[in-house]
């Protein structure tokens, strides 16, 4: 496994033949990680992302037996719409992740019934603190436009989003590329896990995730991965 680093932002490139020995991997690299919080603290809290990507990951993930009656499972990022709605990453979770012997974890969504984003952020950051942070392992996604989490390059906060000393958990988000407002946990919660991972398939991901490691205007990804103390394990699989 070669490491890499280009100007601060450090990273492990981690490829693979297929999208299912990727899946194994990266499932068997998180399962270490819960299991070594376990060990050490009783146990263990885990954030993952959404989208089309991580459904082969998440069911690698659901079957291996560990104590999941004792990790926490939230998500680094999630839309502004019902449980219900298939553009949900809480029911995507729920689908793909909370099945087999992962049934037995816990789960605690970034978003609850409000009047607002603005007041669905407050909600999700005064139901996340009492969790056991900060975070054991987080698994993040990345768009053709360089975005992790919800920070898109075009949001209306997006310095406050990428704050590395900020004190919130979950931030609100406008903008306009992301669809409908958005909910996210804060750069610098994310920075703090004792494990970061960036899961991308494709060559256009690979094209993007190249694009945004070289000169030109800083993509949120590149941010993210300069403000971690510890290289990002990056999984590609064509």
């Amino acid at each position: 496994m070669a490491r890499e680093q280009l100007s601060e932002a450090a990273y492990a490139w981690n490829g693979f033949a297929d999208r299912q020995q990727l899946a194994a991997a990266l499932a068997g690299n998180v399962v270490a990680r819960l299991t070594k919080a376990i060990a050490e603290r009783g146990t263990a809290l885990l954030a993952v992302s959404g989208g089309t990507t991580p459904a082969k990951f998440f069911a690698a993930l659901s079957s291996i037996p560990i104590a999941w009656d004792k990790v926490t499972v939230t998500l680094v990022d999630e839309r502004f719409v019902p449980p219900s709605s298939p553009r949900s990453n809480a029911g995507l979770v729920a689908a793909n992740l909370l099945q087999n012997k992962a049934a037995a974890a816990r789960f605690v969504p970034l978003c609850h019934d409000a009047a607002s984003i603005e007041a669905a952020a407050a909600s999700g950051s005064e139901t996340l603190k009492s969790l056991a942070w900060p975070l054991d392992v987080v698994v993040l996604g990345m768009g053709a436009d360089g975005h992790t989490a919800s920070f898109f390059p075009d949001a209306g906060n997006l310095t406050d989003l990428l704050d590395p000393s900020s004190q919130r958990i979950v931030l609100p988000v406008h903008a306009q590329s992301a669809g409908e407002p958005r909910l996210t946990l804060s750069m610098a919660r994310i920075v703090a896990a004792g494990f970061i991972a960036l899961h991308i398939e494709g060559e256009d991901k690979r094209t993007a995730f190249d694009d945004a490691m070289g000169a030109g205007v800083k993509k949120p990804i590149r941010t993210v991965l300069e403000a971690a103390p510890i290289p990002t394990e990056v999984f590609w699989a064509p």
